[in-house]
C-alpha cells in the first residue's frame, strides 16, 4: 500500500498502524490525540478491517461518535483507501466494569483522587461573595422543581439527546481532573444546569470532600468585580483557585467581558496545572464560542465537549412521566404521550402543561382526561406550533452554513452550493407539507426527481456520517441538521 508516489510501498502492519496513529495526530491535534487515545487505545488491523480498541465502554462510543470521520481521512491518506472500521471494548486493558465510564489515563487512582473534592458552603467561605452549593439557578434544567429541590442523577431524564453528556459527568467523579475541561453545550432547558447541579450533589453526597463550588458566569463577574473594588482579589483567587471541582454555568455570559476573560483564564490555567475538574455550561459549542478569546477557547478545547439536543419524543414522554410523579398529579398515559407528542421544544413547556392541568383540575373539579387535556392545552399548543414555510428552509440553512440566499435557487453544481441546496430539499420534506414539484420549482425550478435524489443523497450521507462541504470549513451532515433545525425552533 502506497502513502504517496514517493514513498515505499508499505507492507507491515505495524507500519502502517504506525502511519495511521501519525496521521491521526495531524489531523485531531496532539493534545486531542494524548486525551482521546494515548496509551491505552490501540489499532490493528484484522483481515483487511481496522479495529480500533479502547478500555471502556464509554470511551469507545464517544471515538466512533466523534472521530470516526477524522479516522477514515488518516485511513485514505495512508492505505489509499478505508477499509471497514470496527470499534470495540479491549477488554484486557479494560479493569473496571464495561458499564462505567473509564478515561485513557489517570494520574491517581479514583479513590484517592475522589477523595480530595469538598463541598465549601457558604459559612466556610474565605471570601466575601457567597458561595453557590444549591442555587436557585438548577430549576432552568427540570423545571417545577420546589425551591431547594436538589438537582440529581436519579432524576435526570437520560435519552439519546444527552446520554453521553450525563455519562462524562458521571466519569469526572471516579476521576476528576483526567477528563478536565468538561464542556457541556445546548439550547434552553435541555438539562445542562440539572447535570452541572447533580455533580455538585454527587461530590458532597459521596463524601468527596469540601472543595467544590458551582456558580453561574454572571455570579463569577459580580464577585471578581467587587472583589477588585474592595481590595479582595487574594480572597477570590484563594477561594476559586483552591477548589479540586469548579462548575460554571452560562459560559457564553463571558463574552465581551474582557478583564473577567483574564481572571478565568488564569483561574483555568491554575486549576489545570493542579490536576483539578473544571466544569462548564453552555448555550452553543466552542466553534460559535471564539469571542471568548483564543487562549481560552485553545484550553476547552483540550477537554470534553458533550453537546446535549433538545428531548425526543421517547425522552419527553419519561420527562413528563416524571413531573406527573413529582408534582403528585394522577395523569392518564394517554395524556402523557398527548402532551409528549405536541410539545416539542423544551423541559419547560412540559412542565408549564403539567401545571396548566393541575389548575384547570383544581378550578373545575374534573379529572384529568384526554379531552380535558385537547381543551386546556389548545391554546398553548397552538402558540407553540411553529408552521415551517419553504422561504424558512432557505433563510435557517443560508445562516447556519454561512451561504447567500441566492446561491441555493441558482444553478451552480460547486460541492458547497449543491450539498447545502440538498440539504435543504431534505429538511423541507421532512419540516414541510409542501409537494415535490413545489420544493423543487422554489429550489431553483427543479423537478420532483431531483428532490427525491436529494432526500436519497441526504439519507445516504446520515447513514455514512458523511461530512457536508462548505465555503470555509467541513461539518458533520449530522451536526448540521441539529443546527438548521434548532435556528427552525427558534425562529
Amino acid at each position: 500500500m502506497r502513502a504517496g508516489n514517493t514513498q515505499e510501498v508499505t507492507t507491515d502492519d505495524t507500519d502502517i498502524v504506525s502511519a495511521l496513529r501519525r496521521a491521526l495526530i495531524d489531523k485531531v491535534g496532539t493534545q486531542r490525540f494524548g486525551l482521546w487515545f494515548g496509551p491505552n487505545t490501540h489499532f490493528a488491523l484484522d483481515e483487511g478491517k481496522l479495529v480500533v480498541g479502547a478500555p471502556s465502554r464509554f470511551l469507545r462510543d464517544w471515538i466512533s461518535s466523534n472521530f470516526r470521520s477524522e479516522i477514515e481521512a488518516a485511513c485514505r491518506s495512508v492505505m489509499e483507501r478505508c477499509p471497514q472500521i470496527e470499534f470495540l471494548i479491549d477488554e484486557p486493558r479494560a479493569n473496571r466494569n464495561t458499564d462505567s465510564a473509564e478515561s485513557p489515563s489517570s494520574h491517581s487512582s479514583p479513590s484517592s483522587a475522589a477523595e480530595s473534592l469538598r463541598v465549601v458552603s457558604p459559612e466556610k467561605s474565605t471570601s466575601t461573595s457567597p458561595d453557590i452549593t444549591s442555587s436557585g439557578r438548577g430549576q432552568a434544567a427540570q423545571p417545577g422543581h420546589k425551591r431547594g429541590h436538589v438537582l440529581r442523577f436519579e432524576t435526570f431524564v437520560t435519552g439519546p439527546c444527552n446520554k453521553t453528556a450525563r455519562a462524562a459527568s458521571e466519569m469526572i467523579l471516579d476521576e476528576p481532573g483526567v477528563f478536565s475541561p468538561l464542556l457541556i453545550h445546548g439550547p434552553t432547558s435541555v438539562g445542562k444546569t440539572h447535570l452541572l447541579q447533580a455533580i455538585l450533589a454527587a461530590a458532597r453526597g459521596s463524601r468527596l470532600g469540601q472543595s467544590a463550588v458551582y456558580l453561574t458566569a454572571e455570579q463569577f463577574t459580580t464577585y471578581f468585580l467587587e472583589a477588585l473594588r474592595g481590595s479582595g482579589l487574594p480572597s477570590f483567587r484563594q477561594k476559586y483557585r483552591g477548589v479540586k471541582l469548579l462548575l460554571v454555568d452560562d459560559l457564553q455570559f463571558f463574552r465581551g467581558k474582557r478583564s473577567t476573560l483574564v481572571e478565568l483564564l488564569y483561574t483555568v490555567d491554575t486549576l489545570q496545572r493542579r490536576d483539578h475538574q473544571l466544569v462548564f455550561a453552555a448555550d452553543r459549542p466552542l466553534a460559535e464560542l471564539a469571542d471568548l478569546g483564543a487562549e481560552l477557547i485553545a484550553r476547552l478545547s483540550a477537554g470534553n465537549e458533550c453537546p446535549i439536543r433538545r428531548p425526543d419524543y421517547a425522552t419527553r414522554l419519561d420527562i413528563v412521566e416524571q413531573m406527573a410523579r413529582r408534582f403528585g398529579l394522577s395523569v392518564p398515559r394517554e395524556v402523557q404521550e398527548f402532551i409528549a407528542a405536541r410539545l416539542t421544544s423544551h423541559a419547560r413547556e412540559l412542565s408549564g402543561a403539567l401545571c396548566r392541568l393541575r389548575a384547570t383540575s383544581e378550578a373545575f373539579h374534573r379529572p384529568i382526561n384526554l379531552a380535558m387535556a385537547e381543551q386546556s392545552l389548545d391554546e398553548m399548543i397552538r402558540h407553540s406550533y411553529r408552521v415551517v414555510r419553504l422561504p424558512d428552509i432557505q433563510k435557517a440553512v443560508c445562516d447556519v452554513l454561512g451561504i447567500q440566499p441566492e446561491s441555493l435557487q441558482a444553478g451552480r453544481r460547486a460541492k458547497r452550493i449543491s450539498h447545502p441546496r440538498m440539504l435543504a430539499m431534505w429538511l423541507a420534506r421532512k419540516h414541510t407539507r409542501a409537494a415535490l414539484s413545489e420544493i423543487g420549482h422554489f429550489f431553483g425550478r427543479r423537478s420532483h426527481s431531483t428532490v427525491v435524489s436529494a432526500q436519497k443523497r441526504v439519507d445516504a450521507w446520515l447513514a455514512n456520517r458523511e461530512q457536508l462541504e462548505l465555503a470555509d470549513r467541513t461539518l458533520g451532515v449530522d451536526e448540521a441538521i441539529q443546527r438548521v433545525e434548532q435556528a427552525l425552533l427558534a425562529g
